[in-house]
């Protein structure tokens, strides 16, 4: 098989994008499942239903440290869903199920491009300030508007999953694409609850408010170090 490029910017990126580390914050949120289809209803896909009623919303930092697409950070609304012609539900299922991109602000243009073009991400440039201390804070703000600011509380370590294959979709100007990639995390840290949202003035905000937000988390989640690879997007 050919193997795949793709020219950003400039410079030409050889299929899969390797990512060799990054660190990873996220929280989980239960939310009404209506709200959060009615949010996605144009990506085509169906929200997958942990309980009868209830969504998953993620809510993700990544600072990517060294990997092909350069050095940046991302901020990520996302949700997990069914794969097309799928109809699964309830808490057994929930490992099977597949994440929509939502909303995806970074700080790079060239990630930005990379991201539009070869994965249809939804990337928007966005302003990050990070403080570490006792507990991790981070703010994103786009167009001079708050997005969102989270605080994340110390979990507990735990021994890392193994390698996984993860399936992603996206919607960008109509088209609904399906992503595959890799995982390997280590270092990584795990608490119920953990997380504190407050929600800015920006559009994205007034999206997340809609979902019921801010509130508690479900469950927060740390990792030192991630290593990812993405192969190429397909229409679906």
């Amino acid at each position: 098989m050919p193997v795949s490029q793709h020219t950003i910017a400039g410079t030409v990126l050889t299929m899969p994008v390797v990512i060799r580390k990054a660190d990873q914050h996220s929280a989980m949120f239960s939310v009404d499942a209506d709200a959060a289809q009615r949010l996605i209803d144009y990506s085509g896909l169906e929200i997958f239903q942990y309980l009868p009623g209830r969504a998953i919303l993620l809510q993700l930092l990544v600072r990517y440290i060294d990997g092909d697409l350069g050095k940046y950070h991302e901020y990520g609304t996302a949700f997990l869903v069914n794969k097309p012609g799928s109809h699964e539900k309830g808490i057994r299922a929930m490992a099977g199920a597949a994440t929509l991109i939502h909303q995806l602000p970074v700080d790079q243009e060239f990630t930005l491009e990379a991201g539009r073009t070869i994965w249809g991400y939804p990337k928007i440039m966005a302003d990050f300030n990070v403080r570490e201390g006792r507990k991790f804070e981070f703010d994103v703000s786009a167009d001079g508007q708050l997005i969102t600011a989270i605080e994340f509380s110390r979990g507990l370590p735990h021994p890392a999953p193994k390698p996984q294959t993860l399936t992603t979709y996206s919607c960008l100007d109509g088209v609904t694409r399906e992503t595959t990639s890799t995982m390997q995390s280590t270092g990584v840290r795990t608490r119920l609850g953990g997380a504190k949202i407050r929600l800015g003035e920006h559009p994205y905000a007034k999206e997340l408010a809609t979902l019921g937000l801010p509130k508690r988390a479900l469950m927060t989640q740390s990792v030192t170090n991630v290593e990812m690879s993405f192969g190429d997007a397909r229409a679906v």
